[in-house]
């Protein structure tokens, strides 16, 4: 008979909001601090009103084009997509107005529900033909990208309407509206992944697809809304882009796709799927358009950027690949 003595001792519990999440979030916020030290150590215009309201101004493609990369993600998939579709937003929208005389109201609804369509398109491709995400975003990432210089015949054109400007430019009480606007969806998101069954059946389906169909989760439904919700949401940043711009070009948004992995990857949300947040989502964000700031203050080369981009996308998925041994082995453990 074991003694009181030589049982072992139980693990100390982790207090309830020290989670796996909560540490994620903390120490991007630490890195965060540190970068905005860093930088305000190297230029002293990093630290001003005007250089704070340009980065609260053009956080809001990357950013709302993030909240729907992070739901594809937590459900296993991806869609290298985005960029292209919002490249494809702005030119149908401009093209519908310049050309075929819509109102320029219903233009951008059109444009916004075109990304909506590429979106379909790709979740009924993964789900029905069952053909790898990667593979399947990758085909309509050229796809798109091709439609879009087919339509505008390669061309620029501008749009000067002062309503449609003021999506991409104008501010509400000296903020952003952009910027108002991405928040506004961020809350929206976060309260549909943590309070309704649907985020909670996201988290399910990316940790085990076979088993989320046995517990009567509709995988297929989930999936086609996930990818449609993405084509929304890229075709919204496209319409912002061109607002911010006051003209449409195919050739937009190029890079958009990486740019948002690399913060959604950042944030914490695991390219494995079933993990991820908004928040850890939202401070990736922040992080890259903070990063690409303080480097063009800095006067560093555009190459050297896209250098320093590479290396944060490496240190994302080096990180999350660190959560998913550790995780495994917390698990294996507790086995």
């Amino acid at each position: 008979m074991l003694s009181a003595q030589s049982a072992p001792a139980a693990p100390p519990k982790r207090r309830k909001w020290l989670t796996d999440d909560t540490l994620t979030s903390l120490s991007l916020v630490v890195s965060f601090v540190l970068l905005c030290v860093f930088f305000a150590s190297q230029t002293p215009y990093f630290l001003t009103q005007a250089n704070l309201s340009t980065i609260a101004s053009t956080i809001a493609i990357v950013g709302i084009t993030s909240i729907g990369m992070t739901l594809v993600l937590i459900t296993g998939g991806v869609d290298i997509s985005v960029g292209s579709v919002a490249a494809l937003s702005g030119v149908v929208t401009s093209l519908l107005w310049l050309e075929h005389g819509i109102p320029l109201g219903v233009a951008t609804v059109l444009g916004i529900l075109a990304g909506g369509l590429v979106g379909l398109l790709n979740g009924a491709i993964v789900t029905y033909l069952k053909i790898n995400p990667l593979i399947t975003t990758l085909a309509t990432f050229s796809i798109v990208r091709g439609l879009a210089f087919v339509l505008s015949e390669g061309q620029t054109n501008l749009l000067s309407n002062e309503a449609f400007n003021f999506i991409g430019r104008g501010t509400v009480a000296g903020i952003p509206f952009s910027l108002i606007v991405m928040l506004t969806l961020y809350l929206i998101f976060f309260f549909v992944l943590r309070y309704t069954s649907f985020g909670r059946n996201l988290y399910a389906i990316g940790g085990s697809p076979q088993a989320s169909r046995l517990a009567g989760i509709a995988v297929t439904r989930h999936l086609l809304i996930v990818y449609v919700i993405s084509g929304l949401l890229a075709a919204f940043s496209g319409i912002i882009n061109v607002s911010q711009l006051a003209s449409s070009a195919p050739r937009a948004a190029v890079g958009l796709e990486f740019t948002v992995i690399t913060a959604v990857v950042l944030g914490g949300t695991s390219l494995a799927g079933g993990k991820g947040t908004l928040i850890g989502t939202l401070i990736g964000v922040i992080i890259l358009r903070t990063l690409d700031n303080g480097l063009v203050l800095m006067q560093v080369s555009s190459f050297y950027q896209d250098v320093a981009r590479g290396f944060v996308l490496i240190l994302a998925v080096g990180f999350d690949q660190i959560r998913l041994k550790f995780g495994q082995l917390q698990r294996s453990k507790g086995a």
